[in-house]
């Protein structure tokens, strides 16, 4: 061995070693210390060591010079076998010892072969230091090196290069060292830490729970980690890919050729693991995946935790360094229901709100526009990476990162703080239905279905191109259910909006037949999509105290927001949501409104009959994206008339809706009468509120209005408190079709109404009779759709208005109103 330059002199175990090796030489020559020689003189050694065991082999016996030649090494190497005693021992006759011939420490073929090609399952097996008889075998694969040496104390040697990046040395030692590596390239030399030294980073637990599919912090035993490994800093990459035939790992810091760097299979679980020394947050990486076919393919961590800008797809080393502030807004949300409190949301596509904004530059705004709008809580359409902007964030490829469009994972953390520091709720889209095709991504991930369903007629979704889920295999489920998770707890969100939940109930969703197969009992139902929801939103409910959760389901299926342990009509559990959209009430209403008020007539019973099912779930009023593109106009542009006759329709219809039982949602722009669809290319026409803008006072009123309305809601328990109860509610006339009128009261807990009056016809109707409680001294407006300053023509009632003792609409008591045209007015006992 060539000792490492050094100012403290020459190691004492050195020079023995060398008195030992020129002992046992014929020539009687000294080594010298010059590199040259060392080298000369090792391959010497070598031949002669084989020399000698060849001929020991052949005579079958061991001789005074070969037990000279072990005692010699032992004593080069400073150590001695574990557990044996240092003395006191008797020593074993010569004659009785068995043969020890020194192992070759060259791979064999074999291995050699598996790991070029990308196939080994365990390379931990054989690189890095094992002992062997003779020593301690050393076994490096480091593509493009031209020489690697072995770190051992002061000591240094090199090994043999075996070719094809294979490097290889037997060292005398009783055991394994600690060690680094010098490694020498072209124009760089580099001391590292051995991959292969490192024992595996994830213990039996997490494999035991990832087996099972019950890892409900998924996220920290997979993806890549920047950890400190037995006192090493480093990063841990672990990735699932059970049909793969070998995994790699493959990023910037190995020049994207991930040879060099096979992982180890961790057994049945399907998970494969490398501990990267020296490599830390920031760095792009990729798993290079060889597949049953024997083809490789280059894959995006599916755990990723952040990930490069569209339209790039390389995944980043990430770790958070983020402190919270949001400790009292944490603290507050559990103490009420989301059912049983104000809700009113404002939808936002986060990248075209204000285009060009970063996540921290949306904090700065973001929370003071809601919060003067008095919007209770946000809803961020999908967050999660996706690689076409055009899909809103629909089509998600990075499950767990959050879209580096607009910054880095802990950006979008200070987004959530400051919004929750503002006093509003943060609910997210979440996508677990579907995911994309793209060849970088999840679409056979290891080179067979995976993450999709195995049957292609259940893989692929039928309307929008892409994969479904197979909610069947608990590692998808895992997958998806500690996703959730993920979002609530590392990110804070107040709630979870499920996308497209019938695609995923139903097992004919969009398909002809003989397109799909029935289920077990020979249902349309997929039991395999009912059983991970209702495990989905158990566990979220269970973790993380205050969330909630809100289904997209357009279908009368039963128990959406049924606890899952109770169940209903039809067999099944309920699903477990805490809120579910109300489809029917957003395309009946909007139907309504769209006629010309001299048909509406015609028409009463769409804005009726929602209160015909309100009290079967737990219900959100919807006016989101989805309504506001591909043609369907924005909802001011939905309304017949003029332009003031427009915005008087939309007007009257807001009030309408933040009265009825239910929770609100606006999608942005529509709380300033935008006329144009929604693009996410350039976003809301904020010029329409520009002071030097004509008609930008019609927009500004409708704003204020939107602002009145959330003011008003949010202090009157009778609009919220009750919200899921058929004691909230009264028809006070629901039937005056020829009028175009609805009126109704809500109420509180303890009774205290508020009558809400729409009038969906463009007359004043004076003097209009309506019955009420007798208990009410007077009533007074507290909001008019029709004032002023919100656009209308200040038709109402001014002074309070006291019932007289005539009978109506079944009750003892009647006021006399001045119904304004196409207006809502809200009013509450004086």
């Amino acid at each position: 061995m060539t000792p490492r330059p050094s100012s403290s002199g020459p190691d004492p175990e050195e020079t023995a070693a060398k008195k030992a090796a020129a002992k046992e030489t014929t020539t009687g020559k000294k080594a010298t210390a010059k590199k040259a020689t060392a080298k000369k003189a090792a391959a010497k050694k070598t031949v002669a060591k084989k020399a000698v065991a060849k001929k020991a082999a052949a005579e079958k016996t061991v001789g005074k010079k070969s037990v000279a030649k072990k005692s010699v090494a032992k004593k080069a190497s400073g150590s001695r076998a574990p557990g044996r005693k240092a003395s006191g021992k008797k020593a074993v006759p010569a004659a009785v010892r068995p043969v020890e011939t020194p192992a070759s420490p060259a791979l064999d073929a074999a291995d050699r072969e598996r790991l070029l090609a990308g196939t080994h399952h365990d390379p931990h097996t054989v690189l890095g230091a094992h002992p062997v008889p003779g020593g301690v075998a050393f076994r490096v694969f480091r593509p493009y090196a031209l020489a690697v040496s072995v770190l051992t104390g002061e000591l240094r040697t090199e090994l043999r290069d075996d070719g094809d990046g294979f490097f290889s040395g037997l060292l005398p030692l009783g055991g394994v060292p600690a060690y680094r590596l010098l490694v020498t390239y072209e124009e760089t030399v580099q001391e590292v830490e051995d991959p292969y030294r490192f024992l595996p980073t994830l213990g039996d637990l997490d494999l035991h729970l990832i087996g099972e599919g019950r890892h409900e912090q998924l996220w920290q035993a997979l993806g890549a980690h920047p950890t400190v490994h037995e006192g090493v800093a480093g990063t841990r990459f672990t990735v699932w890919a059970p049909n793969a035939r070998g995994v790699r790992v493959a990023g910037g810091f190995n020049f994207w050729d991930g040879t060099g760097h096979p992982m180890r299979s961790l057994g049945a679980t399907g998970v494969w693991e490398l501990f990267l020394p020296g490599i830390g947050a920031g760095e792009l990486y990729k798993f290079e995946i060889t597949r049953p076919d024997g083809s490789r393919t280059f894959r995006a961590d599916p755990l990723a935790r952040r990930t490069e800008v569209p339209p790039a797809t390389s995944s980043v080393v990430h770790a958070s360094d983020y402190t919270w502030g949001d400790a009292q807004w944490l603290a507050r949300r559990a103490e009420a229901p989301a059912h049983e409190a104000p809700m009113s949301v404002y939808e936002v596509h986060l990248p075209s709100w204000r285009p060009g904004l970063t996540y921290r530059e949306l904090a700065e705004q973001l929370p003071a526009y809601v919060s003067d709008l008095g919007f209770t809580h946000v809803e961020l359409m999908p967050v999660a990476e996706h690689p076409f902007g055009g899909s809103w964030g629909y089509q998600v490829t990075g499950f767990y990162a959050p879209t580096a469009r607009l910054g880095d994972p802990d950006d979008f953390k200070y987004l959530v703080d400051r919004l929750h520091q503002a006093g509003i709720g943060v609910l997210m889209d979440w996508v677990p239905a579907h995911f994309p095709r793209d060849d970088w991504a999840l679409a056979e991930f290891d080179g067979r279905p995976l993450y999709e369903h195995s049957d292609p007629l259940r893989a692929a979704h039928p309307d929008w191109g892409t994969l479904e889920f197979d909610f069947g295999r608990r590692e998808v489920r895992n997958f998806l259910v500690a996703n959730a998770v993920y979002w609530c707890e590392e990110f804070h969100i107040d709630g979870l909006r499920v996308d497209a939940v019938a695609s995923m109930l139903y097992l004919d969703y969009s398909r002809e037949p003989g397109q799909w197969t029935p289920n077990e009992h020979g249902g349309r139902e997929n039991l395999d999509a009912v059983a991970f929801l209702q495990e989905m939103n158990a566990t979220v409910y269970r973790r993380v105290p205050g969330v909630v959760t809100v289904a997209e389901e357009s279908t009368a299926w039963d128990g959406v927001t049924r606890a899952t342990h109770h169940k209903g009509p039809s067999g099944f559990g309920g699903l477990g949501f805490g809120l579910k959209w109300n489809m029917g009430w957003m395309h009946d209403s909007l139907q309504y409104m769209s006629h010309e008020p001299v048909h509406r007539k015609y028409h009463h019973g769409e804005m009726t009959f929602s209160m015909v099912y309100a009290y079967s779930e737990n219900y959100v009023l919807p006016i989101s994206h989805d309504e506001v593109v591909h043609g369907k106009k924005s909802l001011v542009s939905k309304m017949p008339g003029d332009w003031w006759q427009q915005r008087a329709n939309v007007r009257a219809y807001l009030g309408f809706m933040w009265a009825h039982p239910g929770k609100q949602l606006l999608f942005m722009g529509q709380e300033f009468a935008q006329g144009a669809e929604w693009s996410e290319a350039h976003g809301p026409d904020w010029w329409l509120l520009d002071p030097e803008y004509g008609a930008a006072a019609d927009h500004l009123g409708v704003r204020d209005l939107v602002r009145d309305l959330n003011a008003a809601y949010r202090a009157t328990p009778a609009l919220w408190r009750c919200d899921t109860h058929p004691s909230g509610f009264a028809w006070v006339v629901g039937d005056a079709a020829e009028d175009n009128v609805l009126a109704f009261l809500r109420l509180d807990a303890d009774g205290a109404p508020l009558l809400a009056v729409s009038n969906f016809a463009p007359v004043v109707r004076h003097d209009y009779r309506l019955g009420v409680p007798d208990d009410v001294p007077a009533w007074h407006e507290v909001l008019n759709t029709d004032e002023v300053r919100y656009g209308g023509g200040g038709v109402g009632n001014p002074d309070p208005v006291k019932p007289e003792a005539r009978g109506r609409h079944g009750r003892a008591a009647s006021v006399r109103l001045t119904l304004p045209p196409l207006a809502t007015v809200w009013l509450r006992p004086a």
